[in-house]
């Protein structure tokens, strides 16, 4: 009489109990990200931001989710309404600067020339004498 014996034992049909080591394993494996990004603002006012990231997973996995989602510079900041304001400014006052300026220009022009025609009316009148 023969006795046939199947490799693994006869109970494959139950899963194998796994331990807290599995479990871990598979975390850092696969991961786990908490990714939220808030921001509330008011009339294109900037009230508050919240960046928060909960990462558990290895740095392998986390790499590779942060450059697939665009994540691995967290300080890109926009233009808020100081900077607009700044902006602004900074652009009035170098207009204001550059009308101020031709308007020097235009004024010593005007005087040069005055004393360019004077000079030369003085020229004439010594010339004729």
């Amino acid at each position: 009489m023969t006795i046939a014996t199947q490799p693994g034992g006869g109970n494959s049909a139950r899963p194998q109990p796994s331990g807290l080591a599995d479990v871990i394993d598979t975390i850092l494996d696969k991961g786990l990200v908490i990714d939220a990004y808030v921001r509330v603002s008011l009339v294109g006012i900037e009230l508050i931001t919240i960046d928060a990231r909960v990462v558990i997973a290895s740095v392998d996995t986390y790499l590779r989710f942060a450059e697939a989602v665009n994540r691995l510079d967290i300080s890109q900041e926009k233009e808020g309404l100081p900077g607009l304001v700044g902006g602004l400014e900074e652009s009035g006052a170098k207009h204001k600067t550059k009308g101020a300026l031709d308007a020097a220009t235009d004024k010593l022009r005007d005087f040069a020339d005055a004393q360019g025609g004077d000079r030369a009316g003085r020229r004439s009148r010594r010339e004729g004498d």
